[in-house]
């Protein structure tokens, strides 16, 4: 089993760290396109909510999220969830998803993702925190051509 990782930090990404997610983006998605600078800094512009998990002042992992509605229309969207293949296994997702959560559970939003079907650990990541497979979307991932399961958490109430 991994080592947890205690000394990581989540907090709001920072506009300087864009190129890095950049340069994850290409180790972890290199066959279905990953984003570029570009992607990541439009995400901001729009105002979505991402965060970065930092050790140190490095930063190991990144996610987002996309708050659409008003009370009680409200739906939340992961875009994103990245972590350096070196810190996978430690926490470090499951830290950056429930940052995500904590900001659609303040908005009361339901919430959607869609995660490849053959990635096994983060369905299970997902499902330990409420989510449920509600669809399926064939090929959605390019140029890859790998289906994706569509997952959504009912709103919960901020504690």
């Amino acid at each position: 089993m991994s080592e947890r990782i205690t000394e990581v930090e989540v907090l709001k990404l920072r506009r300087s760290d864009l190129r890095r997610c950049a340069q994850l983006e290409q180790l972890l998605f290199p066959d279905d396109d990953p984003w570029s600078l570009a992607a990541f800094a439009s995400e901001l512009d729009q105002g979505h909510h991402y965060v970065g998990a930092y050790l140190g002042e490095q930063l190991i992992g990144y996610a987002g999220l996309a708050v659409n509605g008003r009370p009680p229309q409200v739906e939340a969207e992961v875009h994103t969830i990245g972590v350096d293949p070196e810190h996978q296994g430690r926490g470090v997702g499951k830290a950056l998803l429930r940052a995500l959560l904590q900001r659609a559970d303040e908005r009361r939003a339901t919430t959607f993702l869609e995660v490849r079907t053959d990635n096994g650990a983060a369905i299970a990541m997902y499902r330990a925190h409420g989510f449920e497979i509600v669809g399926l979307r064939p090929r959605y991932y390019q140029p890859s051509g790998a289906d994706a399961h569509t997952m959504r958490r009912e709103a919960v109430e901020a504690s």
